[in-house]
């Protein structure tokens, strides 16, 4: 049985003030979570490559509450962020000639996909390639980086986040999506395990730790209900459905009996922004729906996704310039879905989210005292 996720927010400092003598909690797992969770999309990825420690570093330094990677395996079995498991968009695997015979087309969750999958490489292979933005159009100043950060495992951005919290004197969660798990359990490499075993070595396998694992898919999600009181959130978009379920669409799991199913495993929904407040004909925000308020009553936190600054991803009224890569009013945007009751969000430049919500991280002076 899962924790009813708005009484855990609510009563989180006192929780995290009783666990800090126990062998699990750290300095930084003691202090309490914010009321609003800040949830960097990829990292700070709006500024530089997404899935890469510099990403996430830039996150934690501009006030993000959680840092997320999305997460797939190696052929070793190792945890790696990466936004897909096929990987020519994200890296340079196409300019290693070793690797060239490694390219190959599989179908992934009902789609046909050709090009190169981290399940084909180990991860000392995969550390030798490097990270490329995924957005060169829209993202141009993110692709000066091309090729200086490495592919980073989960472990690793577990302990940017535990140093970053340490640093700051506040708690830096992170909040991984496993993606694909249906696939990966198919080819003999479950999420499950590895993912366990790594919130386990940091302390993090409990409902106090400063830890959501997210997925779009059911099955996985209940599995680690079953293993661990980690909390959960239920993915959700527009269209489709579960890739383990086909026979439902999201569509019918949003309702006010759907909601109370989901809180039977998990204790947060991520929707896609339109279906908290939906976007008009004429590119103006309309009312928002009752999903907010069928979550809360259901005892599920409501975290949707991706706020973006760009024009291209902003409704039509809240762009500004004439470039689809300048940047709009973000700001006004998150002011909609705040008063629409969310209670966090996530971003590709949390830093803009911080300034929108007042949240400022500290200066390296306030740091220091």
């Amino acid at each position: 049985m899962k924790w009813n996720a708005r009484g855990l927010a609510l009563f989180a400092p006192l929780l995290l003030g009783a666990c800090a003598t126990t062998d699990v909690a750290t300095p930084m797992t003691a202090r309490a979570m914010p009321d609003f969770a800040i949830i960097a999309h990829r990292g700070a990825s709006g500024e530089r490559p997404e899935h890469t420690l510099a990403a996430y570093q830039l996150a934690i330094d501009q006030g993000a509450d959680f840092i997320e990677p999305d997460l797939v395996l190696t052929k070793d079995g190792v945890l790696v962020a990466r936004h897909e498991n096929e990987i020519s968009d994200t890296t340079d695997v196409s300019r290693h000639p070793e690797f060239a015979d490694r390219k190959t087309s599989k179908t992934i969750d009902g789609v046909r996909t050709t090009g190169w999958f981290t399940e084909d490489f180990t991860l000392a292979e995969l550390k030798t390639l490097r990270a490329k933005e995924r957005l060169p159009r829209l993202r141009p100043a993110n692709a000066r980086y091309d090729g200086q950060f490495a592919i980073p495992t989960f472990d690793e951005i577990i302990a940017l986040a535990k140093a970053g919290g340490e640093k700051r004197g506040r708690v830096v969660g992170v909040y991984p999506e496993t993606k694909h798990p249906g696939y990966f359990a198919s080819i003999e490499l479950p999420h499950e395990a590895p993912l366990l075993a790594a919130l386990e070595a940091a302390g993090w396998n409990n409902a106090q730790a400063p830890v959501f694992v997210q997925s779009f898919e059911v099955g996985n999600l209940k599995a680690l209900d079953a293993a661990s009181d980690v909390r959960l959130v239920q993915l959700m978009q527009e269209e489709g459905g579960p890739a383990d379920m086909p026979d439902i669409r999201y569509r019918n799991m949003l309702t006010a009996g759907g909601l109370r199913a989901i809180a039977s495993y998990a204790d947060a929904i991520g929707p896609q922004k339109s279906l908290v407040i939906p976007i008009a004909e004429n590119g103006q925000l309309e009312e928002p729906t009752a999903l907010v308020g069928w979550a809360h009553d259901a005892g599920l936190l409501v975290h949707p996704w991706t706020f973006r600054a760009e024009n291209y991803f902003l409704p039509g009224d809240l762009r500004q310039g004439d470039s689809p890569a300048d940047h709009g009013n973000l700001a006004a945007e998150i002011s909609a879905f705040i008063a629409a009751g969310i209670d966090g969000l996530f971003s590709d430049q949390p830093g803009l989210a911080a300034q929108a919500l007042g949240k400022q991280p500290p200066s390296d002076e306030e740091k220091a005292d």
